[in-house]
């Protein structure tokens, strides 16, 4: 059996700032409706340290920048579809 796929989202105040709470419901809401739970583990991260390009999604070792929620669909359909 593989490994999860890891999905860290950015909880440092710039991103929180940023959009990351409306980020936090849309990929939870994600995992929910395509029962990922056993596919991902996703999970907050205190300040990335890329305060600048926030909002950050990280899937795996890509960092993803300016993330909304429309972003943040597509990043996870590229991963979760494919």
């Amino acid at each position: 059996m593989s490994s999860k796929i890891e999905v860290v989202i950015c909880l440092g105040s710039s991103c929180f700032a940023r959009g990351n709470k409306n980020l936090l419901k849309t990929i939870t809401q994600y995992i929910k409706d395509y029962n990922l739970h056993d596919r991902v583990c996703f999970h907050g991260a205190h300040c990335i340290g890329e305060c600048a390009d926030g909002p950050i999604l990280k899937v795996d070792n890509t960092m993803h920048t300016h993330v909304d929620e429309v972003k943040a669909i597509e990043i996870l359909d590229r991963t979760f579809q494919s």
